[in-house]
């Protein structure tokens, strides 16, 4: 069968880019009803804690000793703590990303930055912003996007699917749900008239029909009325000359 073979396969895997192969597997075969949901989801389990083991046991290529990486070290950016940061995350957070049951695992913060992840998944199928775009919009800090998704990872609710490129900056991680429970949460949820969900007003334009009332402006203009015509009158008659 089909899941033995994966599952022979994710045993034998020893790179995250072979474990990123067989997820697309794992997706093409529920897309054609050849794995089940049970089979499905523990394999996804599975692909999960084996890229934990690959990265753990990656050894890096050309990397000075002492650094972690080629690039230069990313300044530390300090969580946001504005006015405007701390409405945004609490107005995300009480939009219900989340099951309260889940819900109850993750802090405030953290399911604003659920809640942008739930909204580019709902849109798109996938989410595939990166680390900083998902704070800035969720008005939080990269470490709590990150713990966010590795909480939400290690409870099997999404999958995190890494684009690594030899010698270049990696491209954002794709991340999908894969929790029946958020993916059932999230169709019973009306989506806002506006697209986004993100916690924002939307305003329904008005026409622009003048509607002030007719009256006199402060400059002693008559507003409201309608307007003669500069040249002939309203029936297309030319007005004539005074002799």
């Amino acid at each position: 069968m089909l899941a033995d073979q994966i599952s022979t396969a994710i045993d034998g895997a020893k790179s995250v880019a072979a474990l990123d192969h067989l997820a697309k597997l794992v997706w093409q075969g529920i897309g054609a009803d050849a794995l089940g949901d049970d089979e499905a989801h523990g394999l996804l389990a599975r692909l999960q804690e084996r890229r934990g083991q690959a990265r753990a046991d990656r050894q890096p290529v050309g990397i000075p000793p002492g650094r972690p990486s080629i690039f230069p070290p990313r300044r530390p950016q300090p969580s946001p703590r504005t006015a405007k940061c701390l409405a945004r995350r609490r107005q995300l957070a009480a939009s219900g990303p989340l099951p309260p049951q889940l819900a109850a695992l993750f802090t405030c913060a953290e399911l604003a930055a659920l809640m942008i992840v739930r909204d580019e998944v709902r849109a798109r199928g996938s989410c595939s912003k990166s680390i900083a775009e998902i704070a800035a919009r969720a008005g939080v800090g990269r470490t709590t996007v990150q713990n966010a998704l590795r909480l939400a990872a290690r409870l099997c609710l999404v999958i995190v699917q890494e684009r690594r490129r030899d010698g270049q900056k990696n491209l954002p991680n794709v991340i999908r749900i894969v929790s029946r429970e958020w993916l059932a949460w999230n169709a019973t949820r009306s989506r806002p008239k506006g697209g986004s969900s993100t916690g924002f007003n939307f305003m329904n334009p008005t026409g622009n029909e003048d509607k002030r009332k007719e009256g006199f402006s402060r400059f002693g203009v008559r507003v409201g009325a309608p307007a003669e015509p500069a040249f002939g009158r309203r029936d297309g008659q030319q007005r004539r000359k005074a002799p």
